[in-house]
């Protein structure tokens, strides 16, 4: 969960035009129609992550309301978050480690197994603890500006918001073994083609591109939303034989939803958009 906490002060890079925004502690919330914005809003400090921050993702994220079928996280400023805010490390012991770790675990865990698909904006410093949040997330998007890297080896420390299970999941336990050990930095485009990102857009365009995929995904049917960032992860890690069980059952209740029953009628009676090639 290391981070850089430099304090240098930077011009907001809040998005304009949306409705519904209000404070949150180190958050700033926006409600476009469907989709709730959760920005992180520490600027002087790079949005490094501290209780606070921890605290207040933990409540977005605990109560998040029904009519929102998308969440996209992204941080204000030109950071997307410099990681752990190391001033509160100092004093704390090996016990208060622990259970530190664990209000890590469990926040980041209502984002990746929570009701709704949710979508990060990466720009600028995504560091230590803040790329173990941008993990958490099920689909990322990478601006030229970020840069990754986990500089726990040269603090002396250890990663403890869930990277060390979820980031081998992308790029492999020897690529985040280097990444500790040597200190090495991956660029935005070294991020896609690792799998830390999925998506690589022009700079400042993160944003809005996070918003239509956010839109795309509000418009599936939230039960197949609901099957693929709950059951997709558990039957990718399970044993094949267990895998293909839940594959199944999930498939079933899937398709016996009314809402997928409505739209296989729409698409069997060419209401809907086939599936065309990519321009």
């Amino acid at each position: 969960m290391a981070g850089d906490m430099s304090a240098r002060k930077t011009a907001s890079a809040a998005p304009a035009g949306g409705a519904d925004v209000s404070g949150h502690g180190p958050l700033k919330l926006e409600r476009r129609g469907e989709i709730l914005v959760i920005g992180l809003d520490r600027q002087p400090k790079r949005n490094a992550i501290n209780d606070e921050t921890i605290a207040a993702l933990d409540d977005c994220f605990s109560a998040i309301p029904d009519s929102v079928r998308a969440v996209v996280l992204h941080g204000h400023g030109p950071n997307f978050s410099a990681g752990l805010d190391l001033s509160e490390l100092s004093e704390r012991d090996v016990t208060a480690g622990v259970f530190h770790s664990r209000a890590w675990h469990r926040c980041f865990e209502k984002i990746e197994f929570g009701r709704v698909p949710v979508i990060a904006v990466l720009k600028g410093a995504v560091i230590g603890g803040g790329l173990e949040l941008a993990c958490a997330a099920h689909i990322r998007i990478a601006e030229p500006s970020a840069f990754f890297a986990l500089p726990e080896g040269q603090r002396g420390i250890f990663v403890g918001g869930g990277g060390s299970v979820r980031l081998p999941r992308l790029i492999g336990v020897a690529r985040m073994a280097d990444m500790m050990l040597t200190g090495r930095t991956y660029a935005a485009t070294d991020a896609v083609t690792l799998g830390i990102a999925q998506y690589l857009v022009e700079e400042g365009e993160g944003y809005s591109h996070a918003l239509e995929l956010a839109a795309r995904v509000a418009a599936n049917a939230p039960l197949t939303n609901f099957a693929v960032i709950q059951a997709l992860p558990r039957i990718a890690d399970a044993d094949p034989r267990v895998g293909y069980l839940m594959e199944a059952l999930v498939s079933a209740v899937a398709q016996g939803d009314i809402e997928a029953k409505n739209r296989v009628r729409d698409f069997l009676e060419k209401r809907a958009a086939k599936v065309a090639r990519p321009a």
